[in-house]
């Protein structure tokens, strides 16, 4: 037989009988807040029972310490408020219109800051601030949000975070703050006195802990070789040096070039290391960067034998800039080259071009045959740090070049019309050079420095094939054999009025290359000499040629009104 009792709970008998066991319902646990400690503005949670649905901010109140707290959320088994802006430790309160539950008590604690670190910054870098009661995180990104936001001061610079913890805060030190105290600042959103959101955000404002913030100092560059330009770019630096003002790169003495209020310059010395930029001004040291001695390397030299005139690249890397042993913040502004420099043969080569990663020379008219030597000056400072000491060298072997002089073995044919063409077979032509910019190296530099005097001028050639003394045009040029055609101006004549010669029909066959030599000072550059090979005579012949009145009407010495 089975006894069943409504309303209560059963339990069945080992005899088949169930039988009902009255049990007492559990009484509803009380509410409780969590978490039992915060800040103010923070948002705190009260679990419980019976809390029933929200009617209105009139009939639906909690508070904390008798003050009323800006209600989030309400559920019948869970309310959410934020701690109010003037609320201190004590009972919280749920109230339901008349009807009254504790729950709990909730202690308020304020933010303080025990450290910031480091204690002297420059802007962009990150600060950060160690302590206590900070709260789990920063709220809402939105600074106009009603409920405000927490966030950090640096004097009267309000930054935003980018890490928060309850413990610890790192911000990063913006562009426009300046020295000043750093303060915490936990925002607080109260209701209304009619309990409706929101009265105006409040801060919570932690102690004060002073942070020093110092002008940024950029370096430019911050790698390079022994010799390099290094700028410091800031301000405050003092409008000349002081008697104890230094710059050392790894713990090694830098030669100071300039010093100005905005700008320092300096050279890297023969001895820096690899290490921290440390300026000291005024018996204070700072550190400004970190430095990357770097030594050059040679990985090839192209071509390995050539003649004169030959434009020789050595590829590598690290071999820094060549016009940066000046004083001023920029190379364009003195185009000082120094003791930077490449010799061939033991004899100083034309630099056309020096990159970090390639240097490009002429050879220059008396190279020899021997090795490829890179030299970049390094300045020793004086023991004030004042430049130089003594001007060192470093010395960098990039290989071994052939000089090669140019033979010719033969040419044909040995006479032709005008526009026939001519090969001249042999040896060590080398390269062909077209007239351009780095024919004249006054063109390079000049244009550089911004001189208004440049011109093309006469005798820019740098490879060329004569008859009689007049240009031919080229249609090839290699290293064995050259191929170019019988000019035209021969059989015009060559002149003007009453200086005029017309019988030019035979003459020498010649091929030339040009070059220079740097000036003994070693400024660039010697005029132009000329390695001149004779093929031999050649004689254009009556072909070709245009009408022959063409001569009448327009030879400077025809019998005309010209």
């Amino acid at each position: 037989m089975n006894i069943v009792v409504t309303g209560v709970s059963t339990m069945t008998l080992c005899a088949g009988l169930t039988i009902g066991l009255s049990m007492a319902a559990p009484a509803p646990s009380a509410p409780e807040v969590h978490p039992a400690t915060t800040v103010p503005g923070a948002t705190v949670a009260i679990g419980g029972k019976g809390f029933g649905t929200f009617r209105s901010v009139q009939v639906n109140r909690v508070t904390v310490g008798g003050i009323p707290a800006l209600i989030q959320r309400w559920e019948s088994d869970l309310i959410e408020v934020k701690v109010p802006f003037h609320a201190r430790s004590g009972p919280v309160e749920v109230m339901v219109g008349k009807k009254r539950m504790a729950a709990g008590t909730l202690t308020v604690v304020q933010p303080t800051i025990t450290a910031v670190t480091p204690e002297e910054i420059e802007p962009g870098h990150i600060v950060q601030i160690t302590g206590l009661h900070f709260g789990a995180t920063a709220g809402p990104r939105d600074p106009n949000t009603m409920f405000g936001v927490n966030d950090v001061k640096i004097g009267d610079v309000v930054v935003r975070p980018r890490r928060w913890k309850d413990d610890i805060i790192e911000v990063e030190v913006p562009t426009n703050a300046a020295s000043g105290d750093v303060v915490v600042r936990l925002a607080s959103s109260d209701p209304l006195p009619d309990g409706s959101c929101c009265a105006p955000v409040q801060h919570t404002v932690s102690n004060a802990v002073p942070l020093k913030v110092i002008p940024s100092i950029r370096v430019d560059p911050v790698s390079g070789p022994v010799g390099t330009k290094v700028v410091f770019f800031g301000q405050g630096f003092g409008a000349a040096k002081g008697s104890g003002d230094t710059v050392t790169f790894g713990g090694h003495r830098a030669a100071i070039a300039q010093w100005s209020d905005h700008t320092i310059v300096v050279h890297l010395p023969m001895d820096a290391e690899t290490g921290p930029i440390a300026l000291t001004m005024q018996g204070r040291e700072r550190t400004v960067g970190t430095f990357t001695v770097h030594t050059p390397r040679v990985t090839g030299v192209t071509p390995s034998s050539a003649p004169i005139g030959t434009l020789l690249r050595i590829s590598g890397e690290h071999f820094g800039f060549y016009s940066e042993s000046g004083t001023t913040p920029y190379a364009f502004m003195d185009f000082n080259t120094g003791e930077n420099r490449v010799e061939i043969g033991g004899v100083p080569a034309v630099i056309y071009r020096w990159q970090d990663d390639r240097i490009d020379v002429w050879v220059p008219f008396s190279a020899k045959s021997g090795p490829v030597m890179i030299y970049r000056g390094a300045p020793k400072p004086n023991s004030d740090g004042s430049c130089c000491a003594a001007k060192e060298v470093l010395k960098t072997e990039a290989g071994f070049f052939t000089l090669v002089t140019p033979k010719i073995d033969s040419y044909s044919p040995q006479s032709g019309g005008l526009d026939e063409l001519v090969t001249i077979k042999g040896s060590g032509f080398g390269s062909f050079l077209k007239t351009a910019e780095h024919a004249d190296l006054r063109l390079n530099q000049g244009a550089y420095k911004r001189r208004e005097d440049i011109e093309l001028g006469e005798n820019v050639s740098r490879t060329e094939v004569l008859f009689s003394n007049i240009a031919a045009q080229v249609m090839s040029w290699a290293d064995t054999e050259i191929v170019v055609r019988v000019p035209h101006r021969h059989l015009y004549g060559l002149g003007k009025r009453n200086e005029f010669f017309n019988e030019l029909a035979t003459g020498s066959l010649v091929v030339r290359r040009g070059s220079w030599d740097v000036q003994p000072d070693g400024t660039c550059c010697t005029p132009k000499k000329w390695l001149t090979l004779e093929a031999g005579t050649f004689t254009i012949e009556a072909k070709g040629m245009p009408d022959s009145s063409y001569f009448d009407k327009n030879r400077p010495d025809a019998d005309t009104s010209q």
